[in-house]
Parts: C-alpha cells; sequence; structure tokens
C-alpha cells in the first residue's frame, strides 16, 4: 500500500475505498455469473444437442446431471480445503481457467465423451466458486457492507440463468444450425476469461494472510478499503483470534472438531442450512418449470415465455432481497421465507385440482412466482450471506465446502425424484410434501440459527464461541 494510499485513509471512507469495493465484488461475483449460467444454460441446448450428436436418453440425462453429481458436488467439498491451504483468491484464479476449460472443451467437443468431461469440469469449477466468491467476499467487505456485498453473488447466480434463457432464445432464433447449442455453451468462455484476469489485479483476503502471519499485508488490504483507524481496529480483531486459529489450522480437522464442540455445533448449522435452502424445492421450478406449465395446457412457446418471467422474478426478488438485508435481520429474512413457501407451495398445490383451462393454467404461473419470490428474496439471499459468516477462520474453508457440498446433493437428489414422484403421487401431493418439508425448515430456522448481522467475523466468532451461540441471542 502506498503512502499517499494511507494517508487518504486515514481520513475515512474515500472515493477510491468505493471505487475498490465496487471493482472487487464486480470481479469476484462472476463466479457467481458462470455459476447462474452454466446451470441454466443446458435447457436450452438441449433443443438441438442430442441430434446433432446422436445422444442416447441415458446419455443426454447423464450430460445434464454430471455437472451437478459429482461434478459441483465434488468442487464444492475441496475447494474449501484448497482455499485453506494456498488463499482464497489463488483458488478464483484457479476456478477461472477451469470455467475456460470447461466452456471450451463443451464447445468444441466431439462427442459424448469429451462432452461429459467437459461439463464434469464445469461441474468443479460450479461448485467451487459456490464455496469461495461468498467466503472471499465476506472476508473482504467491512462489517456495514458485507451484507449487501456477499448478496450480490446471489444476485449474480440469478442473473448468469436469466442471461442463459435469454441467449438461448437469441441464438436459437439467429442460428438456425443443429450445432448452435455449441455457441449457447461457448459463451460462458467470456465471463471466464472476465474472471481470470480480474482476480489478477485483486488482492488475497485479510483474513487469510493474517492467519498466515503476513500482518503487514492483511492491513494493506484493508486499507484499500477502510480507514487507517478503521482497519487497525479490524486488524486488531483478526490478529486476536489469528494466532489461536494459527494453532487449530496446523491439526487435522478432525482433532480441531472434536476438541472444539462449538465448532461442531456451528458445522451442523451450516449443513442444515444448505439443505433447508435446497428442500425449499425451487430447482423444481428452475429445472422443470417449462415442463410442468407446458402440461397445464399452455402450450411450449407460452411455456418458455414464462420460463423468462420465472427469470425475471428471481432477479427482481433478489434484489429486493439485497435491500432488505441491509435493515432486516437475518434470521426474521429465513423465518418470512419459510412461511411464504409453506403458504404458496399449500396453494400450488390445491390449484391443480381444478379443471384445465387458461385460467388454471395462469393461476398455476402465478403460484409458482409467488414461491419463486418467496425463495430469492428472503432464502436464497439470507442462507448463502449466513454460510459465508458464520464459520470461524480456522475450519471456514472446509466447513463452506462441506455445507455446498451437501446442497448440492440435495439439489441433485431432489432433481432426480421430482419427475417419478409427481408421476407416482401425483402434482397436488408432491407439492403438499415440499410443503410439510419446509414447515420443518421453517422449526430449525426459528430453533438453530443464530442471528449475524451487526457483527465483525471476528465478534461473531467470539459470540458463537458461547454455549448459547448457536441459539439466537442477538439481533432478533
Amino acid at each position: 500500500m502506498t503512502t499517499t494510499s494511507a494517508r487518504g485513509a486515514s481520513k475515512g471512507p474515500t472515493t477510491s475505498h468505493g471505487a475498490f469495493l465496487v471493482r472487487l465484488t464486480v470481479i469476484a461475483t462472476l463466479g457467481g455469473l458462470l455459476f447462474g449460467y452454466d446451470t441454466g444454460v443446458i435447457a436450452g441446448a438441449l433443443l438441438t444437442m442430442p441430434d446433432d450428436l446422436g445422444l442416447t436418453t441415458v446419455q443426454t440425462a447423464t450430460v445434464v446431471t454430471v455437472l451437478l453429481l459429482p461434478g459441483a458436488a465434488l468442487g464444492a467439498l475441496f475447494a474449501g480445503r484448497i482455499a485453506d491451504r494456498i488463499g482464497r483468491r489463488t483458488t478464483l484464479l484457479i476456478c477461472g481457467v477451469v470455467f475456460l476449460v470447461g466452456a471450451l472443451g463443451c464447445a468444441l467437443a466431439p462427442g459424448f465423451g469429451v462432452l461429459v468431461a467437459s461439463r464434469f469440469v464445469l461441474g468443479l469449477g460450479v461448485g467451487a466458486a459456490a464455496v469461495i466468491c461468498p467466503v472471499y467476499l465476506a472476508e473482504m467487505a467491512p462489517a456495514e457492507k458485507r451484507a449487501r456485498i456477499v448478496t450480490i453473488n446471489e444476485l449474480m447466480i440469478v442473473s448468469g440463468q436469466l442471461l442463459a434463457f435469454a441467449i438461448n432464445a437469441v441464438i436459437g432464433a439467429l442460428v438456425d444450425h443443429p450445432g448452435n447449442w455449441r455457441v449457447m455453451l461457448g459463451v460462458a468462455a467470456v465471463p471466464a476469461v472476465g474472471l481470470l484476469l480480474g482476480m489478477v489485479v485483486l488482492p488475497e483476503s485479510p483474513r487469510w494472510l493474517a492467519l498466515r502471519g503476513r500482518t503487514e499485508e492483511a492491513r494493506a488490504v484493508l486499507l484499500r478499503s477502510r480507514s487507517a483507524a478503521e482497519a487497525d481496529r479490524e486488524l486488531g480483531e483478526i490478529s486476536h483470534l489469528a494466532t489461536e486459529d494459527r494453532a487449530a489450522a496446523r491439526t487435522s480437522i478432525r482433532s480441531v472438531l472434536r476438541q472444539n464442540p462449538w465448532m461442531r455445533r456451528l458445522v451442523w448449522i451450516g449443513v442444515g442450512l444448505a439443505a433447508v435452502q435446497q428442500a425449499t424445492g425451487i430447482n423444481t421450478v428452475n429445472y422443470y418449470g417449462t415442463q410442468i406449465l407446458a402440461d397445464t395446457g399452455l402450450g411450449d412457446q407460452v411455456a418458455l415465455v414464462s420460463t423468462i418471467a420465472i427469470g425475471v422474478t428471481s432477479v427482481t426478488m433478489t434484489l429486493l432481497g439485497i435491500w432488505l438485508l441491509g435493515f432486516v435481520s437475518r434470521r426474521r429474512m429465513l423465518l418470512t421465507g419459510f412461511a411464504g413457501v409453506v403458504g404458496s407451495q399449500v396453494v400450488l398445490a390445491l390449484v391443480f385440482l381444478l379443471p384445465q383451462s387458461t385460467g388454471r393454467s395462469f393461476t398455476i404461473l402465478a403460484a409458482m412466482l409467488v414461491f419463486v419470490a418467496f425463495v430469492q428474496c428472503f432464502i436464497g439471499t439470507g442462507i448463502w450471506l449466513m454460510l459465508s459468516e458464520i464459520f470461524p477462520l480456522a475450519i471456514r474453508g472446509f466447513a463452506m465446502g462441506l455445507s455446498v457440498f451437501v446442497l448440492w446433493v440435495v439439489n441433485g437428489a431432489i432433481s432426480f425424484a421430482f419427475e417419478p414422484t409427481t408421476e407416482a403421487l401425483g402434482t397436488t401431493t408432491t407439492f403438499l410434501l415440499f410443503a410439510a418439508v419446509n414447515v420443518a425448515s421453517l422449526f430449525f430456522v426459528l430453533r438453530c440459527a443464530p442471528e449475524t448481522k451487526g457483527h465483525t467475523l471476528e465478534s461473531l466468532e467470539e459470540h458463537l464461541r458461547t454455549p448459547a451461540g448457536g441459539v439466537p441471542a442477538v439481533g432478533r
């Protein structure tokens, strides 16, 4: 850090501080954009890919699912440990390379084998980005701006999905060729290059630097977005815990968790939060919404347009959620979200009992949009933020990786089981089952989720060490 910058920092927040945070957020959240794009783009690619490559039904299903399981699940499981060892920034640089190789591999794949391998590579990037992007942002952001900066990543995820839907529609209309799916998948190379080049100019996380004893480097990074007084105060908090965390980081994760029951409690809470986010059933709408609406009698074209409405709702409500997190507690956001999800799923289930008509179809669409709105506004933003906050520095990468691994496993399991379940039990019973699961999720949040608003990561770690730390005790 230059002397000039340090002097400017001492006077309080400056324009350069704000510019740095904007640059940081835009570049780091390209990982979230790629997460969303690569999970959403396959829907359009499937219109021509199977015929162009001569894929069987099983091969097509493999191309779709390999990104989630095992790709994203394994990427999430290992990325946290890698980030703990080599740093958050370096891991995101590797993610940029992985996304670029995967996107180009998909676009140029001569057949099924290379395509599956490339989708698996993309999955590794998606899973890793889902873990590291929010952790990096949380560790870089000032406490008062952490909520909005971290949740921009969730906005970028849903924006990536919407971008995929829009690009699919444009390419489908402009490129009348059976190989147009290659362009759809290859577009992901552009933000991948942006992530790779952008992370080159961003610094390492000050928390990770302090954990490695590189205190002066950590202070220099803090000065890029805080005044000198704020940086010194925060560095004092970081350093206070870093000595203990550094000793813990040198031992195995198993030993650390065995010796620290409070850490084990937080890992279980994180795993539970990740599981209940996916147990909402949101991806049944993201993956099968077009099919559900087409089956109600709307027709394929109207159903495709409705998918864009779902994407727009996701983006709009995520923006609202980011705004609300500025002054509403995390727990209240989650409790509101799960209550709304239960109500909208009960309504959605009952609407399917009405006689088939155009009015019934659009009522189903409306109920789906309300369901998506509650998930994206209150649950998606809240849980991703909370997962980036609750874990102590010594196990943050591992715990975040394990939680997101569980998230992808639950995602894959629900996505795989949805169609057989609706065929066996009917759509009404299936969504009533989801509503029952979300009642249980509501009680889990009420009983277990801590409040994290208004704390630095270090003061939050101190609070969560206490016996009552895992139970809501602050900021209700």
